[in-house]
């Protein structure tokens, strides 16, 4: 896990170097050719910096120890900076939603062939930003979401292209609001996953590759177990998830290997590394609804 992060870290700070490089190129080229793509993908690139930011100051943050106060630590930090960095791409989305709507009721005059070759160049900054950050984002829901912004950048820069292309051949001026909107909508899809992945997390519901019936079953079938009851299972960041149980043993001098025993599947067969399990005899569950 520890490694993991390492290369997140450098990855994302690798990441936010070419972006925020960029972002004053497009900046600059978008004022000067009057383009929205340009200018949209800019304002993008400015809040995927920022986002980058954030996205390194939580893994950062998470490296503290935990305290009497906050005896997990401060692993939800990743969690509620991917929920922002989901946020701020739906809100961006929308702005530049509305201004293409603006723009193709009122098509502008842009510099095609200078808006072409700085969207060629932005195509190639931001591919190699998402190759830097694709190495570690299957590791982390947090370099996941800053992976998303830079994605959402290439789509712009080759919906840049596209437009200047279009303009350029085509004297179609309305290409470039229309390939902006059309950007818009796929970045609001990956970014509506982002968010939902966060709160599901912040909600501690159960993570996507467990099924609660299943894994109860499982644990159930361990040589000693009798039943098992008030199992919970969530997810306190990403990769690291945490199970509670009780498990009904009637032999008491099986006890501590049906522990183990139910320790290893958890954490073999559903990926679960830290585990809580309370072992009861039978006549404890007697009369308990819940137990079996």
């Amino acid at each position: 896990m520890g490694l993991n992060r390492e290369t997140g870290a450098r990855s994302l700070r690798l990441a936010l170097i070419i972006t925020a490089v960029f972002m004053v190129v497009e900046f600059i080229g978008g004022w000067w050719t009057n383009s929205l793509a340009l200018m949209a993908d800019s304002g993008h690139m400015l809040t995927d910096a920022a986002a980058l930011g954030l996205s390194l100051f939580a893994v950062w943050f998470v490296r503290r120890p935990a305290t009497p106060d906050k005896t997990y630590g401060y692993f939800r930090v990743e969690i509620l900076a991917a929920l922002i960095n989901g946020v701020a791409l739906v809100v961006i989305a929308l702005a530049v939603l509305y201004e293409s709507y603006q723009r193709v009721l009122r098509p502008q005059e842009v510099k095609s062939l200078e808006m072409l070759a700085i969207g060629g160049l932005g195509l190639v900054a931001n591919l190699a930003s998402a190759w830097v950050l694709h190495s570690s984002h299957l590791d982390s829901l947090n370099v996941r979401g800053a992976l998303l912004h830079v994605i959402g950048d290439v789509l712009g820069s080759a919906a840049v292209i596209v437009a200047a292309l279009a303009i350029r051949f085509g004297d179609a001026y309305w290409a470039d609001p229309a390939v902006s909107a059309l950007v818009s909508l796929l970045i609001l899809a990956s970014a509506w996953k982002l968010v939902r992945d966060s709160v599901a997390i912040l909600l501690e519901g159960t993570p996507s590759h467990v099924n609660i019936p299943e894994m109860k079953r499982e644990l159930a079938q361990v040589p000693g177990v009798e039943a098992v009851h008030d199992l919970h299972v969530w997810t306190l960041t990403s990769g690291v998830h945490v199970m509670t149980c009780h498990a009904v043993v009637g032999d008491e001098g099986r006890r501590n290997e049906v522990l183990s025993r139910l320790s290893e599947l958890s954490r073999e067969r559903f990926n679960i590394g830290h585990t809580t399990i309370q072992i009861e005899d039978a006549g404890s569950c007697a009369g308990d609804k819940h137990c079996g």
